[in-house]
This record gives structure tokens, C-alpha cells and sequence, in this order.
């Protein structure tokens, strides 16, 4: 059995914010049934959330990988020259 993980990455995220930035501030059309206005902050707001957490994700990979210690061990099978 596979699990896949499905992350919103920043790019989604600053997609879902000018959407619904358009939605909300750009489109001057209103259907009758539909509060325009009101889905663009809500695309906002989930493109805001998505955004902080995709920027703790890559923060929180990054600072595990650094904290990795890297060391170099030589190993000499003749004695070097002096």
C-alpha cells in the first residue's frame, strides 16, 4: 500500500491569493445566487494559511539537513611522502 502526500507548494499558494484577490477587488459582476466578494476572501484566507505553512515546511526541511554533521575521514594505504 503507497501513501501519497499532497502538499500545496508556495506557487499554489500565491495562485489561490490572486485569484481571489481578483475575485474580490477586480470582478464587478454579480450572480444572483453567488457572493463573489465573499469566495475571494475565503481564497485569500486559504491562500494565506497555505502559504505560512508551505514556509514552515521548507524551513522546518532545511534546518533538519543542516544540522547534519559532515566529516571527512582519510584513509592512507601508503604512508604520505614526506
Amino acid at each position: 500500500m503507497q501513501v501519497e502526500v499532497i502538499v500545496m507548494t508556495i506557487g499554489g499558494s500565491i495562485a489561490l491569493i490572486a485569484i481571489g484577490a481578483i475575485l474580490r477587488f477586480a470582478v464587478t459582476w454579480t450572480p444572483k445566487y453567488v457572493d463573489l466578494n465573499a469566495i475571494g476572501v475565503i481564497l485569500i484566507i486559504a491562500g494565506v494559511v497555505c502559504l505560512a505553512i508551505s514556509i514552515w515546511l521548507l524551513v522546518s526541511r532545511r534546518r533538519t539537513r543542516a544540522s547534519a554533521q559532515v566529516y571527512e575521514q582519510r584513509r592512507y594505504v601508503e604512508e604520505p611522502p614526506r
